[in-house]
């Protein structure tokens, strides 16, 4: 027997909480690949595509595909001959992706979580922490 339909205000606030993790599921490519671009420009003084595909993992295509999306989005630049550089809106992405993951860790070890746990469970929260939670977050570490 099928289910009754959920009230209208329940099914939008549903609607608004899946739309939501998309989006954030949508920005943790960009935010992930801004870090590790600023990563290896800090490190080598530009990131290399190929470097950029082996230290995310992926496949050159792959790294490609995800610089072009970056580029289009106004985060990157790219230079013939040579690598990737952040842009100022992709360098302000890597540094609130950065200051997020650094909060998450500090409230998970503070938690009890051990240090390796808190690094690779921090890796997945720092993308969908709401500015509020972030804000309590901050709170809760300053008592």
């Amino acid at each position: 027997m099928p289910h009754p339909p959920l009230p209208d205000s329940d099914a939008a606030a549903q609607a608004d909480r899946f739309s939501h993790a998309r989006t954030a599921q949508s920005m943790t490519l960009l935010e992930d690949y801004t870090e590790m671009i600023d990563d290896l420009v800090r490190a080598h003084g530009e990131a290399r595509i190929t470097d950029i595909a082996h230290l995310m993992g992926v496949t050159h295509p792959t790294a490609t595909k995800a610089v072009a999306r970056l580029k289009r989005e106004g985060l990157a630049v790219s230079r013939p001959y040579r690598g990737v550089f952040l842009t100022e809106a992709g360098n302000a992405m890597a540094a609130r992706v950065r200051a997020r993951h650094r909060i998450v860790v500090d409230v998970l070890l503070a938690l009890g979580v051990p240090a390796d746990a808190a690094e690779i469970d921090a890796e997945g929260m720092e993308h969908h922490v709401s500015a509020a939670t972030l804000a309590a977050f901050e709170a809760y570490l300053r008592r």
